[in-house]
Formats: structure tokens, sequence, C-alpha cells
């Protein structure tokens, strides 16, 4: 099991976003294209070992979305471990969504929730 790691609730992760922090969705292209964050920036699971590099916070860590939190999780130890500063999203999109913050839904990226 990973060692302990850093999470937001959609809040925080609000609140970081609004302060320069990126947002990075790994789950699969299908799964983005039914709902995502409108500041989120792909970057799947699947591709990871080839472009964990894009994974950049800026001056704060990268926060790292899934569906529901489990595979962020196993993402942001993995990034930790080599060197990223990363924090998962507590609950992922379903929370996100549940909290009622910004998605966009469906490949034609009609907005669901306004801000």
């Amino acid at each position: 099991m990973p060692a302990e790691i850093d999470e937001v609730d959609v809040a925080e992760a609000l609140r970081r976003l609004g302060s320069g922090s990126r947002l990075f969705d790994v789950r699969e292209q299908g799964e983005w294209d039914e709902v995502h964050a409108p500041q989120a920036t792909l970057v799947p699971m699947s591709e990871l070992v080839a472009r964990w590099q894009e994974i950049d916070g800026g001056d704060q860590p990268a926060i790292v979305v899934c569906h529901s939190g489990a595979r962020s999780a196993r993402v942001v130890a993995a990034l930790e471990q080599s060197g990223v500063s990363a924090v998962n999203l507590t609950g992922g999109m379903v929370a996100w969504e549940q909290a009622g913050a910004p998605v966009v839904r469906d490949a034609q990226g009609e907005p669901r929730h306004e801000h």
C-alpha cells in the first residue's frame, strides 16, 4: 500500500485552482467525454508512464482527479515517488459534481453547471 498521500476536498480544490494550481484528470477519454471539469487537463492513467512529466502544479501541488478518487490516489502516490508534488481530489468527479462545481458534459462540450 502506498504511503499516506495528501488529499483536498472540492472547496479546497476550487480555492487552489483560483490561486494558480492545475487540475489533471487521469480517467480515460470516454469518461472525459461524458463529463469533466472545464479547467482540467486530460492525462489518462493508461498514458501516465509516458506523460507523467506533463503533470506540473506550478507553485502549488498538482491536483489529480478521477471518477471517485481511487485511481487518482494511486497516481498521486506514484507522482510523489517520482518527485512531482501532487494531491488527490477526495471523491473525484462524483464529489465535484455533487458539490455543484462547473462541468462540461459530453463530447459536444455542453455545460451542465454554471459557476
